[in-house]
C-alpha cells in the first residue's frame, strides 16, 4: 500500500487481540492493540486512525458505548465492531452506534481483511461514488449483499463471504464481462494459479445456486473471464 493505514484495534481476549494485530499488521497495516474501552478511547484520541475495530463485550467501556462517544466528534472514521452476539438486535444496536460494518464471531482473519480492504475503499471514495446497490434482482432470486443471502424461488441461502464478493462483481458487470484477473485480485488478493484453481470451484458453486431460474446463467468467456447474463424472459 502507498502509505501505510493504520488500524484501531479494541479487543480484551489477550489471545485473539494478539492474534488478530499480528496478522493485520503481516498485511501492511499498523495496529494499535487496546484491550477495553477505556483505553481504546485514549488511544483514539491522539488521532490519526483511518479504521476502528471494536469488540463488543469490554470491560470498563462497552464497544457500543465508545463508538456513540466516538461518532460524536467524528463521523467520518470508519468503524467494524467485532461480537460473539448473533442476534438481530445487537446488529441494529450497532449500526445505530455508528458501525461501517460488523462481524460475528467466529470469523475467519481473511473475512476481517476482505471487510477492513471494503471498508476502507468505501470511506477513502476509492469505491464509485455513487453507492453500490444494497441488493441485485436475478430473475425471481434476490442477492443480499450486506446480509450475504440469496433467496426466492423457495429457498434462502447464506453466502460465505467469498461467494458473496465474487457474486457482486459478477452483478457489478451484469450481462458484461467481469476479467478473470481483476476478480482473483479483488476477491483473493492475486491472480496466480491455486487461486484461479480455488475461483472455478465458487464460480461451480454460484451456478449451482442460480440453476433454478433458467433466465439466469453464468457463462464462460474463453480467454477472458465470465459473464452474468440474466435473461428478460424465461428460456
Amino acid at each position: 500500500m502507498e502509505s501505510t493505514v493504520k488500524l484501531l484495534l479494541c479487543e480484551d481476549d489477550a489471545n485473539l487481540g494478539s492474534l488478530l494485530a499480528q496478522y493485520l499488521a503481516a498485511k501492511g497495516y499498523a495496529v494499535e492493540l487496546r484491550v477495553n474501552g477505556k483505553h481504546g478511547w485514549e488511544a483514539y484520541l491522539k488521532g490519526g486512525f483511518d479504521l476502528l475495530i471494536l469488540d463488543v463485550m469490554m470491560p470498563v467501556k462497552d464497544g457500543f458505548t465508545l463508538a456513540r462517544e466516538i461518532r460524536q466528534r467524528d463521523e467520518r472514521t470508519p468503524i467494524i465492531f467485532l461480537t460473539a452476539k448473533s442476534m438481530k438486535q445487537d446488529t441494529i444496536t450497532g449500526f445505530q452506534s455508528g458501525a461501517d460494518d460488523y462481524l460475528t464471531k467466529p470469523f475467519s482473519m481473511e473475512e476481517l481483511l476482505l471487510r477492513v480492504s471494503a471498508v476502507l475503499k468505501r470511506s477513502r471514495g476509492i469505491a464509485p461514488q455513487e453507492e453500490a446497490p444494497a441488493a441485485h434482482t436475478l430473475g425471481d432470486l434476490v442477492f443480499d449483499v450486506r446480509k450475504q443471502q440469496l433467496s426466492g424461488r423457495g429457498q434462502e441461502r447464506k453466502l460465505t463471504t467469498k461467494e458473496t464478493e465474487l457474486l457482486r462483481l459478477l452483478c457489478e458487470h451484469r450481462n458484461g464481462i467481469l476479467l478473470r484477473s481483476d476478480a482473483l485480485r479483488e476477491v483473493w488478493g492475486d491472480d496466480n494459479y491455486f487461486n484461479g484453481r480455488s475461483m472455478d470451484v465458487y464460480i461451480a458453486k454460484l451456478r449451482k445456486y442460480l440453476k433454478d431460474d433458467p433466465r439466469v446463467e453464468i457463462l464462460n468467456v474463453h480467454g477472458k473471464g465470465f459473464r452474468l447474463l440474466v435473461r428478460e424472459e424465461a428460456a
